[in-house]
């Protein structure tokens, strides 16, 4: 049988395209030639340059040079806008919705009216919406405003954002980062039936082995560089995709399992109950131990996380540090008062500001420490505050004035966790670490909390990544309907561990 796509002209090609920032080359001689009916995989290391090329193809971005072909004829796409209308369509990694707008308003956005100065007609807004909410197999009315949303819902109101311009061109940067394994089935066979309808697709993730599973084609950037352009996947490994992106093989660690759950806790919860929900909540986590809490998205854990940093409030029951009773009203005091510091699973909206420095955003939470009685901020002091832990991230960064928002999602969770290092928090709450992060970015981020753990840093791991909670976690609670609904010691056997998890959950549902 003659494949028909092997004479087709590429239903994409970006060719030979170079983009240069100040002091960064992003972008050097790389192509991308993106076939009809397909699932190409773009894969690298966070600052490889995916998200840069994202933005070429779509108009973000003018390339500096190269070319773009759109169904074999050379086109310059001027803006998003203009690529929309060329049937180019992305949903990015950092979500790009309007909280107090309606997910209908949200996903027409750029087509709320028909005519300049023409009434909204809301009713056919909501219309339309909900026809892509049902593609998505969403039940969710069109009228809610999105910051009602969880985060992995947001995400999945941002593609059906993109289907709505029915593309067929869809790029798609870490779509599964947010959701449920249900969420990706869901997402996945939707993705199959597009392809087979006609579009075509790029799809960029760090969870290799979903790439395995749905792709036809993977093309990988190591440094601005194709590593490799557009080739079968077929016949290739996890290792092959590895060695390709980093270089080298994959290091696995093979850490013994711990038992550091002795002595006067460092955190403790007695009886929690809160107005998120949790009831009867208790828990101890200790000195230099890594407790897990696993759980799916919407049981409860990141409502617990920021019950205990103030942000939510408590209907009952106690926290105590140290063993001692703690009243916290809002995340600075939990900080200052008692060291307990915590890395967001949503770095865009809550942990860092991207539109300022590096500097800025690693150092904001020593500047109460270091001002002056006057309160004056020497820069040259927090400087070396925050030097030290940026050197031990390796935060690829030309310099620490470098604004934020220029720096790759890895380099931003990078500075993230910086942050409260310089703080010096003895107690950290680490919610989603991986979410956008590279195989390599991920194994030093791994080894850093498990490094910190072995200096006393009491560490609650929130992770919707079994091999991650398993690799990291001394013990494992598993939170179900914001309950607990039980807890494991980690054997880091990871069939013995991700059934005697899921079963505690199941047993739940049981009930």
């Amino acid at each position: 049988m003659i494949d028909l796509t092997e004479t087709q002209p590429d239903a994409f090609s970006a060719l030979d395209v170079t983009k240069t920032f100040p002091g960064v080359v992003a972008l050097s001689g790389v192509s991308i030639r993106l076939k009809p009916r397909s699932i190409h995989a773009l894969l690298g290391e966070n600052g490889a340059g995916k998200s840069t090329l994202i933005k070429v193809i779509t108009g973000v971005h003018q390339a500096d040079g190269g070319r773009l072909l759109i169904g074999g004829e050379e086109m310059s796409l001027r803006s998003i806008h203009h690529a929309n209308a060329m049937g180019i369509s992305v949903v990015h990694q950092e979500r790009h919705l309007i909280p107090r707008f309606s997910i209908g308003e949200n996903i027409m956005l750029d087509r709320l009216s028909g005519a300049d100065l023409a009434p909204i007609d809301y009713n056919a807004i909501h219309e339309e919406a909900a026809k892509w909410l049902k593609v998505l197999g969403l039940d969710l009315d069109p009228r809610m405003p999105v910051r009602r949303l969880s985060v992995a819902r947001m995400q999945l109101v941002e593609i059906a954002k993109a289907l709505s311009h029915e593309s067929k061109v869809l790029l798609l940067d870490e779509p599964t980062a947010s959701l449920t394994p249900h969420e990706t089935e869901t997402l996945f066979d939707l993705l199959h039936k597009l392809r087979d309808s006609g579009v075509s697709i790029v799809f960029v993730s760090h969870k290799l082995e979903e790439v395995l599973a749905l792709c036809d084609q993977v093309t990988v950037l190591r440094d601005g560089k194709n590593a490799c352009e557009s080739r079968p996947l077929a016949g290739m490994t996890r290792g092959d995709l590895v060695q390709l992106m980093i270089g080298r093989s994959e290091r696995i660690p093979d850490w013994d399992p711990r038992d550091r759950a002795t002595g006067t806790p460092a955190l403790e919860l007695k009886g929690l109950a809160t107005e998120a929900g949790h009831e009867g909540v208790n828990l101890r986590l200790h000195k230099g131990e890594i407790l897990g809490l696993y759980g799916l998205i919407g049981a409860g854990r990141t409502e617990l996380a920021k019950a205990i940093l103030g942000k939510i409030r408590l209907r009952g029951g106690t926290i105590l540090v140290n063993g001692q009773e703690a009243v916290i009203d809002a995340p600075g005091t939990a900080r200052d008062r008692y060291r307990i510091g915590y890395v967001s699973e949503d770095r865009k909206g809550e942990g860092l500001i991207l539109l300022h420095s590096v500097l800025e955003n690693a150092g904001v939470t020593v500047w109460q420490r270091l001002a002056s009685r006057l309160g004056f901020l020497p820069r040259l002091r927090i400087a070396e505050a925050v030097s030290p832990v940026i050197r031990q991230l390796e935060v690829r960064t030309p310099s620490l004035d470098q604004t934020l928002g220029n720096l790759s999602g890895g380099n931003q969770q990078k500075v993230s966790v910086a942050k409260w290092l310089a703080a010096g928090v003895e107690i950290l709450i680490v919610d989603e670490p991986s979410i956008g992060i590279d195989i390599k970015t991920k194994a030093y981020l791994h080894q850093l909390l498990r490094d910190l753990s072995d200096q006393g840093v009491a560490i609650l791991l929130i992770t919707s990544d079994m091999p991650e909670m398993i690799t990291l976690a001394d013990r494992i609670a598993v939170v179900d309907r914001f309950r607990i609904a039980g807890e494991l010691p980690n054997s880091r056997n990871y069939g013995e561990m991700s059934a005697g998890i899921m079963n505690l959950i199941h047993r739940e549902d049981a009930a």
